[in-house]
């Protein structure tokens, strides 16, 4: 991966996360047998499970994958079952001695690199029970998006959808396409990620209101002026990354290519402009030149508007796959929002804002992007902890998403392959991945034999070889796991 002055890339929010929250005052809590049957997942997380976490009382709940999107994981009645209000009320936090030593062995493994930290809380007192190095600022790679995912939701909530719309432009027999920013627009006629923004649906809304007005021939524009600065990241051109634009279509992949590297558009703006005006001839509606770059007129009435997905599930999204052009998206979401520019700098400045307006030591910190492929990002545990631990807090319903939207180990997103079989953490840690060249990470919750929620996060660099530290990371995600 709106701007609250520009009307027409927001839409009024209808705050499910209130009524929730509104239940949990009023006692409601799902039986497991329901959690242990609901299906199917939404956007990386079970919705019977997401909207169980919401309820209680005391809650608890650069690496693009290739190839498809996860595959649904099985219900886990055996994982939810003792984790509810009760058991985390009656349930005692873990002996930090007995977790003292069983991490500082496995933190101490050369494969890690000459660099690590680590940080474990309890994440409903926030009690710190392991930590070495904790506020030392490193390179996060990918567990930045977890600052990125808690930024955007304080800024404009779970239930923001983003807005595509079509105006009429400025010349007679003119229309604008107009990029607000959505990253799940798609031009295909049926979404592979689920719910979000349809070319599709837009044009045949933008052709019956122009066939209405008795008009079959028109020129298009298109806008993608919301957004500022350099569109391609510092990093320059990646297969994990298409150029930052508020207008563009299937993150800029060609064929139908769901996710994974992949050579992206070298103007994605352009090109969905071009896909638009073939789908407004497919509906009747002639276009007589090359669509064209326009400045929508101001105050201009939409002649048809298609929404994104929810924050929340866009969020979701996001950390499941480590969707680096969705981070991107909502790191500029937070900048708009924010009244900053909509550009790298902007969103820097504004996601820095949002993380110390929930209470969160930012000293340090630097959010040079909402993906982590900069390495000029700086991060510490105990800051990742932080917001892990406010996303559990039963006052601020809003961050659920960055517990839901955490791959699970052995299932889902990043961490479909690793803690899977015979570990003792699979199905039971929830973590965001990270990984650069020289840099692993791993961040993310679970709840351990006691009942209680933990988070936790650990950062290595200069690994001699990355799979290596990857299965030193998963050790430790372990080994808290199984906190005595």
């Amino acid at each position: 991966m709106c701007d609250r002055e520009r009307g027409w890339s927001e839409v009024p929010p209808v705050k499910t996360w209130q009524l929730i929250a509104g239940s949990a005052v009023a006692g409601l809590a799902l039986s497991a047998v329901t959690v242990a049957a609901a299906g199917p997942w939404d956007s990386g997380q079970r919705k019977a499970e997401r909207d169980r976490a919401a309820s209680w009382s005391l809650t608890g709940g650069a690496d693009h994958a290739a190839g498809s999107l996860p595959q649904p994981a099985p219900s886990a009645p055996g994982v939810l079952a003792g984790v509810g209000p009760g058991a985390l009320r009656k349930a005692g936090a873990p002996d930090p001695g007995a977790l003292a030593a069983a991490l500082e062995p496995l933190l101490a493994d050369p494969a890690l690199g000459t660099a690590r930290t680590a940080s474990v809380v309890d994440a409903v007192t926030g009690q710190v029970l392991y930590e070495s190095g904790p506020r030392e600022a490193m390179t996060p790679a990918s567990t930045v998006k977890i600052a990125t995912a808690s930024a955007a939701l304080a800024a404009l909530g779970p239930e923001y959808r983003i807005r595509t719309t079509v105006v009429p432009g400025a010349a007679p027999g003119q229309v604008v396409l107009v990029g607000g920013g959505d990253p799940s627009l798609t031009a295909m006629k049926k979404n592979p990620a689920g719910s979000g923004g349809s070319l599709v649906a837009l044009a045949a809304d933008a052709a019956q209101a122009l066939k209405a007005a008795g008009t079959d021939s028109v020129t298009l524009g298109y806008d993608d002026s919301l957004y500022s600065g350099p569109v391609r990241h510092p990093i320059g051109e990646n297969v994990n990354l298409a150029p930052v634009t508020a207008l563009m279509a299937d993150e800029g992949r060609p064929g139908e290519s769901p996710s994974g590297p992949v050579e992206r558009s070298k103007d994605p703006a352009r090109d969905t402009a071009g896909s638009f005006a073939a789908l407004l001839k497919e509906r009747g509606i002639k276009v007589t030149a090359d669509p064209a770059r326009a400045k929508a007129p101001a105050g201009a009435q939409p002649l048809a508007t298609t929404l994104s997905a929810p924050l929340g599930a866009l969020v979701e999204r996001m950390l499941t796959n480590s969707d680096n052009d969705i981070a991107e998206a909502l790191a500029r979401q937070t900048a708009i929002a924010s009244g900053q520019p909509a550009s790298f700098e902007g969103a820097e400045k504004a996601v820095t804002a949002r993380l110390a307006s929930l209470g969160v030591d930012t000293a340090g910190a630097r959010f040079a992007d909402g993906s982590g492929l900069n390495r000029a990002d700086k991060v510490s545990s105990a800051l990742l902890t932080s917001l892990l631990a406010r996303a559990a807090d039963p006052q601020r319903p809003e961050l659920r998403p960055v517990l839901t939207g955490l791959p699970v180990a052995g299932f889902t997103g990043t961490l479909r392959t690793r803690n899977s079989g015979g570990s003792q953490a699979a199905g039971l840690v929830r973590a965001k991945t990270g990984t650069l060249t020289g840099v692993n990470a791993l961040a993310g919750t679970v709840v351990a034999p006691s009942g209680r929620l933990l988070a936790f996060a650990f950062l290595s660099a200069e690994a001699p070889d990355g799979p290596t530290a990857e299965r030193g990371l998963d050790r430790l995600a372990a080994a808290v796991a199984a906190a005595p």
